[in-house]
């Protein structure tokens, strides 16, 4: 799970969103252009703010143009971004604070985003409206009032930002030895390893734990080793062979529960996983990879690996949807027997929260593909009991 607060410029066409973009970002990426409707997709930049750390700013396209199916197509997008951000920040200009405004508003309520608003194109027009329960700052090219911006940014992030919970909180100390089961699968970067297993041993290291790192063919030395472990974590893939071999007095999990165990939606993910018991032929099935990486066909994860284990495993033929990245959910999600979520390294909490809500809402279980794959291996008790 990545700790990259993301914040979203929400408005009509012309009214300053992509100045306002630029301006903040420090650099001209996002075209500027009398012409409504020139943002089309929406424009992303990692900024660094001083005193919060790295943002994603976001550059949306206009939420009032209905007059073509282009229009229609930009307005989703613009919407489907809200589940995406942390802050919204919301712009009208010439002092016109209507229904369009009044609509993203009552949203950001809703979903308990927080947010304030810019009035554009200030030197234009001063502001003379003021809208009850939000701060108000204005924004022209002549009077940026950038750093005032950045003050409203850090203060409505610092609202809902706390300090992450570790990985391994509760599990092991201090002087404990753990052991991480790490394969160097075709997904794995080149030279690299891939982001949970990294994210876990920088936890360990934080937390003055000594860690072993071994494959799975080296596991059986490791243990011969050490008898001691006070935790095995392995790789998803690896469960079946890696429980096999490790003690059942040593406590095993793996890398995708235990980011699970990090989100808010932790406790549905443990009561959906029981839904593939009653799956049936022709149920759908949404898997949900919060990252694009380059598929393979041959050992992918979402696309083959788990579907083949859960029809193994319930001798049904089902109907596998994946949507990847930050892509819209299918329109109809009710349609939908179960969704299985990866471990969301490259996505935030509140993506992830958001994801897994509008399946919940509309009565959809959801599970990890951790807790997928333990409950089709037969483990799922074992491994789900270091995590309590």
């Amino acid at each position: 799970m990545i700790n990259r607060p993301h914040i979203g410029i929400f408005g009509r066409m012309n009214v300053g969103k992509s100045s306002l973009f630029n301006a903040l970002a420090g650099q001209s990426l996002s075209i500027v252009d009398g012409t409504p409707g020139t943002t089309t997709d929406p424009v992303r930049k990692i900024l660094e703010i001083e005193g919060l750390g790295p943002v994603v700013l976001i550059d949306t396209g206009g939420i009032d143009d209905k007059n073509s199916q282009l229009g229609r197509r930009r307005i989703k997008r613009t919407i489907d971004i809200i589940d995406q951000i942390d802050l919204a920040v919301l712009m009208f200009s010439h002092n016109i604070f209507a229904d369009y405004e009044q609509s993203l508003m009552t949203t950001f309520l809703y979903k308990k985003i927080p947010f304030f608003l810019i009035h554009g194109k200030n030197g234009m027009e001063p502001l003379k409206v003021e809208i009850t329960g939000a701060e108000t700052v204005t924004f022209s090219l002549e009077n940026p009032n950038k750093q005032k911006i950045l003050d409203l940014i850090k203060k409505n992030l610092k609202k809902i930002s706390s300090a992450p919970k570790s990985l391994l909180e509760g599990m092991a100390g201090e002087g404990d030895a753990v052991l991480l089961v790490t394969p160097i699968d075709a997904a794995a970067p080149e030279g690299r390893m891939i982001l949970p297993q990294v994210q876990t041993l920088r936890a360990a290291l934080d937390k003055n734990i000594i860690v072993t790192c071994v494959q799975p063919a080296q596991l059986k030395a490791a243990l011969e080793q050490n008898k001691n472990f006070a935790l095995v974590i392995t790789d998803s893939q690896a469960f079946a062979e890696v429980a096999k071999i490790v003690p059942a007095n040593i406590p095993l999990t793996s890398f995708s529960m235990l980011l699970a165990r990090m989100h808010e939606n932790f406790r549905d993910m443990v009561k959906g996983v029981r839904r593939i018991d009653n799956l049936q032929n022709d149920d759908k099935v949404l898997i949900l990879e919060s990252c694009t990486h380059t598929i393979n066909n041959c050992v992918d994860i979402g696309r083959v690996k788990l579907p083949a284990l859960i029809q193994k495993f319930t001798g049904k033929k089902l109907d596998f949807t994946v949507i990847a990245g930050l892509d819209a959910l299918p329109e109809d999600l009710s349609s939908y027997a179960l969704a299985v979520q990866c471990g969301g390294c490259m996505a935030t909490e509140t993506q992830l929260k958001n994801r897994l809500n509008n399946a919940l809402e509309a009565g959809v279980p959801v599970t990890n593909y951790g807790m997928a794959i333990a409950y089709c291996s037969g483990i799922f008790d074992r491994v789900l009991k270091p995590l309590l």
